[in-house]
């Protein structure tokens, strides 16, 4: 499918502003086939299903045809519930974010009707309602239609599925004649057909179809993740699974370049791919990716469009994709060539409705998966280690290393377990320092100390009557130990002692480097909250 951009359709400046700031850079089929259609102003019939970015399909054109000038109602756009309503509303407002003047309202039953009618006098250029709720603003008065020249019915077979239509044909009737009716659905059951060929003329006819999809050998799992735990939580599993090679998908350019930044500074090979890279930097950047020099691949959709790479083990959603066909596309990454594949995606609060969308129309499961912890992390780590140790002892005659080993145990004090458990440390690397269920910095070690799950609860004994703050704190832990301040957590303070909380894996790092620290000239004590 040939890349549309939103700067080649001649939007103006401040909604190409709005568009970029949402993270979208390439339209979505309906988007480039809609979006013209609706901009030369005739009537436009768009099937398309929920999830194909259909609100910016009408919203950008409504946008582009308002006059700021004028205080009156231009665009009417109808849709089926409250909450659609007010999500459509948010996304034009978004859209139009740095427009000057244009004002958007969503009405709906359930609120009180003075609140609108109070905001409706201020001067609204576009009103997203419900249809009962608007038909009692025209009968009122308090909506008036003799400027309106677009109206929209967004979801219209949702709108008849709940007994709508004559509401619909009500509202149509109080517009002008020469206006231009733009119409969405999913379906085209008769009564839509019907309504189109009594309020419509001429309409322009776009019919996006999404492709089927197969993942019968992909395991799609997500996770329920913080957006400020997000880099911890891949880094982990990076780690656990340890992919030949990954692509992890972020919804904008920026986030790409953070998130590269972030992975290479933690001792990952990560390059970033989006669209405002030149040819050669890309080129370069895939160049490595296929070789295997890098074996993270942070990427926009845009920019992943045509890859064509067989050795991908693991897809990342690192952002819930904008469209439920980017998933397709993502995921398909994966599981080439007749081998498996994984893919992972990170949700969080409202997002969990997305990812349903996503499995209804792929028609699979996505299964919620517990994060690994960082002991799970260091013990596959071990165990891969133990397994190649395996393979070395069973090919390989040893018996000059034996000598050696003998020869140091007999000349200090080590033993042999000491010697071998220190080579596995040295080998596991980065993950020695993490929880393991034989080691250091294990929560059993640290107990329950009331912190968050995957956290440990420090305690320090000065507080607000040292005019002590929790920047003085958050400076001090993230200055001394060298963990970045965004994994730093909660910081309770009282009169005279703190409670902080910091990742488990850093707990260890976190009280050896605060030892003998002071505090705003104070000497401080800090130990695991449950050890006092």
């Amino acid at each position: 499918m040939e890349t549309v951009r939103f700067d080649e359709m001649g939007i103006i400046p401040q909604i190409l502003r709005g568009v970029e700031e949402m993270g979208f850079e390439e339209m979505t089929p309906i988007q480039a086939q809609a979006i013209p259609a609706v901009m030369e102003g005739g009537d436009v019939i768009g099937q398309a299903q929920t999830g194909t970015g259909k609100t910016a399909a009408f919203g950008i054109p409504i946008l582009q045809k308002v006059d700021t000038s004028r205080k009156s109602t231009q665009v009417l756009v109808l849709s089926p519930t409250r909450e659609l309503a007010i999500q459509v509303a948010e996304e034009i407002r978004n859209l139009g974010k740095y427009m000057h003047g244009v004002k958007i309202l969503p009405v709906y039953g359930g609120q009180d009707i003075t609140k609108q009618i109070r905001s409706l006098k201020g001067g609204i250029q576009i009103i997203v309602g419900t249809p009962g709720r608007v038909m009692d603003h025209l009968r009122r008065k308090t909506i008036r239609c003799d400027e309106v020249n677009t109206i929209v019915l967004d979801e219209a077979d949702e709108m008849l599925n709940m007994g709508f239509r004559e509401d619909i044909e009500t509202v149509l009737e109080y517009l002008p004649e020469e206006r231009q009716t733009v119409l969405f659905s999913a379906t085209m059951p008769k009564p839509i057909l019907e309504i189109t060929r009594k309020y419509q003329h001429d309409a322009t006819m776009i019919k996006v179809t999404k492709k089927e999809l197969t993942v019968s050998n992909i395991e799609q799992y997500y996770y329920d993740v913080k957006r400020k735990d997000k880099v911890d939580v891949l880094s982990r599993l990076l780690d656990y699974y340890n992919p030949k090679g990954s692509i992890v998908f972020c919804n904008t350019k920026r986030m790409v370049d953070e998130l590269a930044r972030e992975l290479s500074m933690r001792g990952y090979f990560a390059e970033g791919l989006h669209g405002d890279m030149k040819q050669g930097q890309r080129d370069r950047v895939m160049g490595n990716f296929r070789k295997g020099n890098t074996d993270i691949l942070i990427a926009t959709d845009v920019a992943a469009r045509g890859l064509d790479i067989d050795d991908v083990e693991a897809v990342f959603n690192y952002d819930i994709p904008q469209d439920d066909e980017y998933y397709v596309h993502r995921i398909g990454r994966t599981g080439r060539a007749g081998r498996t594949g994984k893919a992972f995606s990170f949700v969080k609060g409202k997002e969990v409705y997305k990812l349903k969308d996503i499995m209804r129309y792929c028609k699979t499961k996505i299964y919620a998966q517990p994060i690994p912890s960082s002991e799970d992390v260091a013990q596959i780590k071990a165990d891969k280690i133990m397994d190649r140790i395996a393979t070395v002892i069973e090919e390989n005659d040893l018996r000059d290393m034996i000598n050696f080993i003998e020869k140091q145990i007999n000349e200090s004090d080590f033993t042999a377990m000491d010697i071998a458990a220190a080579f596995l440390k040295q080998e596991i690397g980065g993950a020695a320092t993490a929880p393991m269920a034989y080691g250091q910095g294990s929560s059993a070690n640290f107990g329950d100390t009331g912190a968050e799950n995957g956290m440990v609860r420090l305690f320090i004994n000065i507080g607000k009557k040292q005019k002590i703050k929790p920047g003085d704190i958050l400076g001090a832990v993230a200055g001394e130990s060298g963990i970045s301040g965004d994994v730093v957590g909660t910081i309770d303070m009282y009169d005279k002692f703190t409670f902080v909380e910091v990742p488990i894996e850093y707990g260890n790092k976190v009280l050896a480097a605060m030892k003998n620290v002071k505090i705003k000239g104070k000497d401080i004590n800090i130990e695991p909250a449950n050890s006092r």
